[in-house]
């Protein structure tokens, strides 16, 4: 599935399911909360700090997807779309970056 196919699935379930979409600021409240849900896994996986024995069975392609799914909600919401969004980010990344990174001493 390519991006535009994923605003059109989710649309579509939102629309039939979901009945409608929470409003814009809701939305972008539940974004924050995901995307801590991620960070949550995140520090206890790769960082320092231990899992619970409620936290063993989190997936975090899992809270991933719920990210992904509250931005192209929010993406639908307000009109943007997310592939000439991604486009277009990543050609002025390749302008604006074009040298920075590979003259980062951090990164060598």
């Amino acid at each position: 599935m390519n991006i535009k196919e994923a605003q059109q699935l989710v649309d579509e379930w939102i629309k039939t399911t979901g009945i409608r979409y929470f409003n814009e600021l809701t939305n972008t409240a539940i974004l924050m909360e995901e995307v801590g849900e991620v960070a949550r896994i995140m520090a206890r996986k790769y960082g320092e700090q231990s899992f619970k024995k409620s936290d063993e069975d989190v997936n975090l392609g899992d809270e991933m997807a719920d990210v992904l799914f509250v931005l192209i909600c929010l993406a639908n919401q307000t009109g943007v779309d997310l592939t000439e969004a991604l486009e277009k980010n990543l050609e002025k990344k390749s302008i604006r970056d074009a040298e920075r990174h590979k003259n980062n001493k951090k990164l060598q």
